[in-house]
């Protein structure tokens, strides 16, 4: 009856991600992946790891993941995020039960008693409700960690369970998709040998023998199945270019962090900003400390019988910990590392504090304080049950994953961007630039950010600065499909067709996996004109990507769909209508790029910024509708509209506030800050409560270092309107940089 509840409190915990988005390695893994669309596919996954993404520098060797992915897509008949988090929860689920069976295996060799059931269920639903875990349960692509962890949790279980089957060596059946899904699974072998050593192999001389007898199959196939990964992997993924060794002198703080965690996880987030350390320091000391103490542990409770399951459940840790500590990555340190390695810790955990309770209270008394106990544990698992909760709700939508991001690691360039982006996704450009201007502090020589500021300042209408950034980006990133097929396309838009053809062809070359590079091509091919070039494109795209809709389209002779186009001028109508009228701009330019002689497209244009007074740029481009659709009266109607409106606008009427403060946001993404921060001063001689004004003076002094100025001008804003997130941010920022200077 109680593990019934255990299970329906995870469910209740987990009841609010079901619908979450696909997040960061999702995109290039899962969402951008043609190859998870078909069922097809499914054999070519174990032969080919070029599937398992369209980055080049990001495949390798995880057919399990790749076909599970493929099988939630059917299910959902598209890309419906119901479907993977479900599949993943299933598996999580499956894996606590798992863990149920070998923990009270453990502690009934060690100690039975009829406390041994609760305490393996007390340390499950630990594991169960631990906000930690959130990190990969909510990561549809991390779900390569459940599996590997499930995989090997589910062979020791096979092995201990059913003793009769070892010799026909079925307990390696999980284990080898374990290996499928993720490397670290290849630990297995000592985790198995770590377990015949302590619970089966007794006290006697043969105990070394009996337990590296036990482990030689499963050696023989992680030694298999590791050859298998290094073959199978292609020369193109890179894993880091990080400093190997400055990478594992991190480690063992990383550890501790880990360590931490466990017991109060606060500073969970998806990208880290902890940088690899360039020597020996206060941090680097603290880790090694903590290590060095790790194994004392181990030594000790290894020499008792009774704390078998902590020296145990340490070594788990540890050994779990190798793969990605020795091995360098990308990054020093990712919260889904710690899923693999808490089922061991915990267990250590949770017996020590047992036999911390019965040193204390003694085998009488114990009884007595077994109702207080009760009650402190079930508050303790609500209480982490609402972090998983609250973790669930951070990961919902790509904003509200990386606000809580650059929160917790504002020195994190890549975060920053992100972020941004999400900001530039909705129009609000003003604050994505902001955000992008903050990433280049960390990540100067960033291909990715040059690409995203080159899309903020096109979409700004600032295109000088934007062919700027672009061709920074080419300069950093050549090898880069991204940097070639985003200047293609802003190269389209601005009507250089040619060069735009240049660009588009090198992004497919680069990487002809990604759909996204073809269409462009093809879409830049149709308007140059070229037909046989076009078909011949279109032909290739197909056998890259097979049902490529615009590619089918223009072999049938049809041109890019219409409906492209229009759907984007539908939804560039609609973000009008409901006031958002930078997105309204961004859709209708995505349909220009799909049909340049969209009039639709360019009155829409015209109407958003005659909708927020920019009178010149409104008449521009009502007048572009007009030229390719002299006849369409709604842009005749607008441009008369507009010009009175600039007519009467060049009397003597004074400013409003909104317009200092919209003057003071062009100043500062200009960069004249001093004249950013006066505009947003006489903003608020006219409306002294302005929440807008002081973030804007905040930001300002921010961008001249002058942080106390900053914060002040922060807290105000904040104090005049509580849920603003931007003036939450720039007080963050502004803090953490003045500790910073400090130190």
């Amino acid at each position: 009856m109680v593990g019934v509840l255990v299970l329906l409190a995870v469910m209740a915990a987990y009841a609010n991600s079901f619908e979450n988005a696909f997040h960061f390695d999702d995109f290039h893994t899962v969402t951008d992946n043609p190859a998870v669309r078909s069922m097809g596919n499914v054999p070519r996954f174990f032969t080919d790891a070029t599937l398992f993404s369209v980055l080049p520098a990001n495949r390798t060797y995880r057919p399990a993941v790749s076909a599970s992915l493929a099988f939630d897509y059917a299910l959902g008949h598209g890309y419906v995020p119901f479907w993977f988090h479900l599949s993943t929860f299933v598996w999580f689920v499956i894996l606590l039960g798992c863990l149920f069976l070998l923990y009270e295996d453990i502690l009934q060799r060690t100690e039975p008693s009829s406390a041994t059931p609760w305490l393996a269920l007390g340390t499950v639903a630990w594991f169960g409700l631990h906000p930690a875990m959130a990190e990969t349960v909510n990561y549809v692509i991390q779900r390569g960690d459940v599996y590997c962890t499930l995989g090997c949790v589910a062979a020791l279980v096979v092995w201990i369970r059913w003793p009769r089957l070892r010799r026909w060596g079925l307990y390696l059946l999980p284990f080898v998709v374990a290996l499928l899904s993720k490397p670290p699974a290849a630990v297995f072998p000592v985790l198995l040998m770590a377990y015949v050593w302590f619970f089966e192999a007794g006290e006697g001389v043969g105990r070394g023998r009996k337990s590296a007898v036990a482990m030689l199959p499963s050696l023989a196939v992680t030694v298999a199945g590791l050859w298998l990964q290094s073959a199978m992997t292609p020369k193109s993924f890179a894993p880091s270019i990080l400093s190997p060794w400055a990478y594992r002198l991190t480690q063992p703080y990383v550890w501790l962090r880990y360590f931490g965690e466990l017991f109060l996880p606060v500073h969970l987030n998806v990208d880290s900003d902890l940088q690899p350390f360039g020597g020996l320091n206060a941090r680097a000391l603290a880790g090694l400390v903590f290590t060095a103490l790790l194994l004392v542990a181990i030594w000790w409770s290894a020499r008792k019988k009774r704390l078998y399951p902590v020296a145990f459940g340490l070594i788990w840790f540890v050994v779990t910990q190798i793969p990605t500590s020795v091995y360098a990555l990308s990054e020093v340190e990712n919260d889904h590392r710690m899923f693999f390695s808490f089922p061991g810790l915990m267990l250590a955990v949770v017996w020590t504090a047992w036999l911390a309770l019965e040193r204390v209270f003694g085998p009488e008394k114990l009884p007595r304080v077994r109702t207080v106990g009760v009650v402190c544990v079930v508050l303790l698992l609500a209480a982490y049950a609402h972090g998983v909760m609250l973790r669930n709700q951070v990961w919902h939508t790509e904003e509200s994953l990386w606000r809580d991001n650059v929160v917790k690691s504002p020195h994190n360039g890549r975060g920053l961007m992100i972020y941004g982006l999400t900001q530039m996704n909705k129009g609000a450009y003003a604050e994505a630039l902001e955000y992008f201007t903050r990433a280049l502090r960390y990540t100067p020589n960033y291909p990715t950010l040059e690409i995203n500021l080159g899309v903020v300042y096109g979409a700004m209408g600032r295109q000088a600065q934007a062919e700027q950034h672009f061709e920074r980006a080419a300069l950093l990133g050549p090898k880069d499909d991204q940097t070639h097929a985003f200047y293609g396309r802003w190269l389209l838009a601005q009507g250089r067709i040619a060069e735009a053809v240049v660009q588009e062809r090198a992004a497919v070359a680069l990487d002809p996996a990604r759909p996204m590079n073809h269409d462009l091509l093809l879409m830049a091919l149709q308007q140059a004109g070229d037909e046989a070039a076009m078909r011949q494109a279109a032909v290739e795209t197909l056998r890259a990507v097979p049902g490529d809709t615009i590619a089918l389209a223009m072999l049938r002779g049809r041109g890019m769909p219409a409906s492209s186009a229009a759907a984007k001028i539908n939804a560039s109508l609609t973000a009008y209508r409901t006031g958002e009228y930078a997105k309204a701009i961004a859709e209708a330019q995505q349909a220009l790029a799909l049909d340049p002689r969209s009039a639709l497209a360019y009155n829409n244009i015209g109407a958003a910024y005659g909708a927020m007074a920019r009178w010149d740029d409104a008449i521009a481009n009502v007048n572009k509708a007009l030229v390719l659709d002299p006849t369409l009266q709604i842009a005749k109607n607008n441009l008369t509209l507009y010009e009175q409106k600039k007519q009467a606008r060049a009397g003597t009427e004074p400013m409003t506030a909104a317009e200092w403060i919209n003057r003071s946001l062009a100043l500062n993404q200009a960069g004249n800050f001093e004249a950013s921060l006066q505009a947003a001063q006489q903003a608020l001689t006219l409306d002294m409560h302005s929440a807008e004004a002081w973030n804007n003076i905040a930001a300002a002094n921010e961008a001249m270092h002058r942080w106390d100025d900053a914060i002040a001008a922060a807290k105000k804003a904040i104090a005049l309107k509580p849920d603003f997130q931007l003036a939450k941010n720039n007080l963050a920022w502004s803090e953490s940089q003045k500790k910073l200077e400090q130190h």
